[in-house]
């Protein structure tokens, strides 16, 4: 059983602390990967939710790994997200306050899936042409990159 489903198996809907990670991650054109989410349909930046035993580098590696296919090498810290804002209501009704941890990484291997589980595509975007619906969570960080705001951040 996975952490959280073990942890939601004791506290069932109520609010709990989660520690998401993930990267954002540019290619030699300076070009940032974004995913077309299942889920809601929006891009977004590639990562998920900490595991028990996990470093919050080691999250963002294998949840960009599960999602993208890529293996990240060198990171850097970018950012942290915290505060009532992060609060959340998944659509099964589970409650969270997110700590969001995202690194920026310019190093890495692999090739790009097309699509999986949780990606119905994959895309690098210029900075200056970001897609129009970019996911809610995700929106502050994206921001923060496109202005250029030097890290680390704290938001």
């Amino acid at each position: 059983m996975d952490y959280i489903r073990h942890l939601r198996s004791m506290v069932g809907h109520e609010k709990v602390l989660m520690v998401v990670a993930g990267a954002l991650v540019f290619n030699e054109k300076n070009e940032l990967l974004l995913q077309l989410r299942a889920d809601s349909k929006s891009w977004g930046l590639p990562g998920g939710f900490m595991e028990l035993d996990e470093s919050v580098q080691d999250t963002a590696r294998r949840e960009v790994y599960e999602e993208t296919g890529l293996e990240l090498k060198e990171m850097d810290f970018f950012g942290i997200y915290s505060g009532p804002h992060k609060h959340k209501v998944f659509p099964n009704g589970d409650q969270a306050a997110i700590v969001e941890i995202c690194f920026s990484c310019r190093s890495y291997e692999g090739e790009l899936v097309k699509e999986n589980d949780e990606s119905l595509s994959h895309h690098f975007f210029d900075l200056d042409d970001l897609p129009k619906y970019i996911f809610r969570d995700h929106q502050q960080v994206i921001h923060d990159v496109t202005k250029k705001r030097m890290p680390p951040v704290v938001g």
